[in-house]
């Protein structure tokens, strides 16, 4: 929760509060953030690509924008859980806030792998996790935590929608990561639209203009964070407009 523009903090409130800010911005600062995280995705990928022994649903990049609606549709009641924590309603949930929500969903997760994920989806850099960045926490989690060893095991994530929703866009990733390696480099994302079946090939442009979208720093490269980024931009989730169908 952040403060409004304004508000006056007394002496000792403000040391403390800028106390808290410098650790978050030790936290977040350094260059290296994302590395840890995004090789344990590229780790995790590379093992679920195994595991499915090269079986999709997926044939073009239109066959997942047909898609689009399911994920909005499997997503949209993480709004209700993300409203709750946003308590001052001004579209961001802190730190704190964080591990609250993330306790109350029973997702175990120790402070360091919290403040990874904190640092690692705040994309902006505002110190706070607004709703897109809150699914891509979420889904990484999800993709993340080892099954329960119960013998009453139980849904992950709470909910069976929400988790086939993440398993499909699992699913669309693994599509696009032709070579299995765990993330999408721009030739490779080519070759596997060109192995399409004939009648649904996706054209150069869209490829260029989708992986452009994806890759954010100009690397070349895009792990499942960066696609999940993407992907909740092009699906409308902050809005009700969707990327057109045709992709274009």
């Amino acid at each position: 929760m952040k403060q409004s523009v304004g508000t006056f903090y007394p002496r000792t409130a403000l040391k403390s509060f800028s106390s808290k800010v410098g650790v978050m911005l030790f936290r977040c600062g350094s260059s290296n953030k994302y590395k840890k995280l995004d090789a344990k995705l590229e780790r995790k990928m590379m093992e679920v690509k195994r595991n499915t022994s090269g079986r999709n649903n997926f044939r073009s990049f239109d066959s997942i924008i047909m898609r689009f609606p399911q994920f909005k549709e499997g997503l949209k009641n993480i709004r209700g859980v993300f409203a709750q924590y946003d308590e001052d309603s001004n579209g961001i949930i802190d730190h704190e806030e964080l591990k609250k929500c993330l306790q109350k969903l029973q997702l175990h997760l120790t402070e360091q792998e919290i403040d990874d994920l904190f640092c690692s989806c705040d994309a902006d850099g505002s110190q706070g996790i607004q709703f897109n960045e809150f699914i891509v926490i979420l889904c990484l989690i999800y993709l993340l935590m080892e099954p329960s060893t119960s013998t009453h095991p139980t849904s992950k994530m709470g909910s069976p929608q929400l988790e086939a929703t993440f398993d499909t866009i699992v699913e669309a990733f693994l599509f696009l990561d032709n070579n299995g390696d765990g993330k999408l480099n721009k030739r490779d994302m080519v070759k596997a639209l060109n192995e399409a079946s004939p009648c649904e090939k996706s054209s150069a442009h869209i490829t260029r203009t989708r992986f452009k979208e994806m890759d954010g720093n100009r690397s070349g490269k895009a792990g499942f964070r960066d696609f999940l980024f993407a992907l909740t931009d092009w699906v409308g989730l902050d809005g009700d407009e969707e990327i057109p169908i045709s992709g274009s």
